[in-house]
């Protein structure tokens, strides 16, 4: 099982990060065996009393990164295709592909925030249907570089990826669902799907079976559908303090010691995940070292202890 994790782009609750920040934790992130990063794509979060919180532009920074970068996978946690004209955001994936040497993985999503829509002028309507239509347009032209196509919300004629890139068939498209209507188009049309948030493994039985039976109902073989996964994770322990050390109120987690947290990602590989991405709360450097302490026992083999086994499953 492949181990992502999603770098800190918005400012909530701790503080706005910089690029140079952002940047650092990428490189030591790759550095200590991570396979993937991940960033969100949002334009800006706003509460019900009017606070705003911001957000740096994916795109731009996941651009960046391709070129500080060697080895890990680029992916995106997921781009809203609301956010930028379907054909042109493929035309934007080839490139990048291409300037990270092959290494993106497409994430795509109809977004959920209203209030970040209307700051920006984004329609929020028929956003299931939009979304259909803009991966209608997106799959096509990133799998055989030309597409067609007319619907009541997108329309291309004659389009044409050039150059292609430097993968023949585009990128894997990962697209994020746990409702039924969007997890049968993930089945339709993607190489990977994705739901999120959990913290315990138990919590994902349930969501897996669900994904792999709406497989079965549109005629795909489960096999084929790579299974990913976001869990938000918070490892203790280690004599290493940092700001923070809560996490967000509320949230399912992973917590524990990076023994813990080593038991929770074998049992995550159990249940047939093929990628799992894990947030980390709070995100810093000590706290990104402890996880990739926990990333090093999960990958040795290790077994935990019986007290960390029973700590996990809390």
């Amino acid at each position: 099982m492949k181990i992502g994790l999603v770098l800190p782009l918005s400012e909530y609750p701790w503080g706005q990060p910089s690029y140079a920040e952002v940047r650092s934790l990428a490189l030591q992130a790759e550095d200590s065996g991570f396979d993937s990063l991940w960033v969100f794509d949002h334009l800006l979060f706003r509460a019900a009393d009017g606070t705003s919180e911001g957000i740096w532009e994916s795109w731009t920074v996941l651009s960046a990164l391709a070129e500080a970068t060697e080895r890990v996978e680029l992916g995106t946690l997921v781009m809203c295709t609301a956010f930028r004209n379907p054909a042109v955001l493929a035309k934007m994936a080839v490139t990048l592909d291409e300037v990270s040497g092959g290494r993106l993985l497409l994430g795509l999503g109809s977004g959920w925030h209203e209030p970040e829509f209307d700051a920006f002028g984004v329609p929020f309507d028929h956003r299931v249907d939009r979304f259909e239509e803009a991966l209608q347009i997106i799959v096509p032209l990133l799998r055989t570089g030309r597409a067609d196509f007319t619907g009541r919300h997108h329309r291309l004629s004659d389009g044409e990826l050039r150059p292609r890139g430097p993968r023949p068939g585009g990128p894997p498209v990962l697209v994020g669902a746990h409702r039924p209507r969007m997890t049968a188009l993930a089945v339709r049309y993607a190489d990977l799907w994705n739901s999120c948030w959990f913290g315990s493994p138990r919590g994902a039985v349930e969501v897996l079976a669900k994904v792999r039976k709406s497989c079965l109902q549109e005629g795909r073989d489960p096999a084929t559908l790579g299974i990913t996964l976001g869990v938000n994770v918070d490892v203790r322990g280690g004599g290493e303090g940092g700001p923070g050390e809560e996490g967000p109120p509320g949230a399912d987690i992973l917590v524990g010691s990076p023994d813990a947290v080593a038991r929770g990602l074998q049992q995550y590989a159990s249940l047939g995940v093929s990628h799992l991405i894990l947030n980390l709360n709070p995100h810093h450097r000590a706290a990104q070292r402890r996880l990739s302490a926990a990333l090093r026992l999960y990958r040795s083999g290790a077994r935990p202890s019986a007290e960390s086994a029973e700590k996990v499953n809390q």
